[in-house]
């Protein structure tokens, strides 16, 4: 990219940040923007062979009618990446924390296999970098090489009412003294402050990286051509949607971006419309990103690789 061209991006993005009310792009992430053939030869994970069979699921909509389509796709493991969001060691709301701990143990394990088969693996337990300054993971993900987004990155990316519909539940009532919406504790209470570590079940090595910022995802995310990512973790009404990394980020950035179903849930009490259990609370926002925002698939097409794409097969 010769400079003018740059400068001019530059001028472009910064003014849309403005326009939107997100963040403008940091001197930092401006100067010295990776391009495509450039990252060929910045990765610093192992890039291997071997594909995954992705079973998604997705619904069109047309009129009042939704139909749901099920499809297997062939992604390589090494253009794809998994980021895990918010699996605090505790939370506000004891029940939600309570789902986080006995999801913890399963994504630890869909998280290693797909690790051995070369995913990139992301921690993004946010606010809590502070734990992690002084790791290589934190390290490796704050000396990525700085690339320029298609899009300004937003702080945080709300529902769009242009393109997607009604929200399917009511989330956004507090009780009692919960510091948190859509808390269902039967006393709300403040318990604070909670620890930002990531949940102690989920195991951190490797290759991986720490991050809660959306620029140095996505300059990660480029400089390991990562184009396949894996939403996972906590609150999928809420973070897993809207932070900087999450999914309406991801699909505004070009991503190719799925919803791990099986390993998420949402913050929404019964008490609430369309007053049904927490459960079907959950389907309900998986079934709205599946309709407006992106497939959803079960942490198990991550744990294998088709057979024979690979390596070498023996003799």
């Amino acid at each position: 990219m010769d400079q003018q061209t740059l400068l001019t991006r530059r001028a472009s993005m910064i003014a849309a940040g403005r326009t939107a009310g997100v963040m403008a792009l940091s001197e930092m992430a401006l100067s010295g923007m990776a391009t495509a053939s450039e990252n060929d030869s910045t990765r610093t994970l192992p890039d291997v062979p071997g594909k995954l069979a992705v079973a998604w699921r997705r619904r069109e909509k047309k009129a009042q009618d939704v139909r749901v389509v099920e499809e297997t796709v062939q992604w390589n493991a090494s253009e794809t990446a998994i980021i895990i969001c918010d699996m605090w060691a505790d939370h506000p709301c004891k029940l939600a924390a309570m789902r986080v701990s006995r999801m913890a143990p399963r994504m630890n394990e869909v998280v290693s296999l797909a690790r051995d088969h070369g995913v990139a693996i992301i921690h993004a337990p946010s606010s809590g970098m502070k734990h992690y300054e002084d790791t290589p993971y934190r390290q490796r993900m704050k000396s990525a090489r700085p690339a320029l987004p298609p899009v300004p990155i937003q702080s945080w990316c709300y529902h769009n009412s242009e393109h997607e519909g009604p929200w399917p539940i009511v989330d956004d009532i507090k009780r009692g003294e919960a510091k948190v919406t859509g808390c269902d504790d039967p006393v709300g209470l403040p318990h604070v402050p909670t620890d930002r570590h990531q949940h102690p079940e989920i195991q951190i090595i490797g290759y991986d990286g720490i991050s809660d910022n959306g620029q140095e995802i996505f300059n990660f995310l480029e400089q390991e051509g990562r184009c396949n990512i894996v939403l996972m973790g906590v609150h999928t009404n809420m973070c897993v949607l809207g932070r900087p990394f999450g999914i309406r980020q991801q699909k505004y950035l070009g991503k190719n971006v799925v919803l791990c179903r099986d390993l998420t849930d949402a913050l929404y009490d019964p008490r609430d419309k369309p007053f049904v259990s927490h459960a079907r609370g959950v389907e309900l926002v998986i079934e709205h990103i599946e309709t407006y925002w992106c497939p959803s698939i079960e942490g198990v097409s991550l744990t294998r690789v088709v057979p024979r794409t690979s390596g070498p097969v023996a003799s």
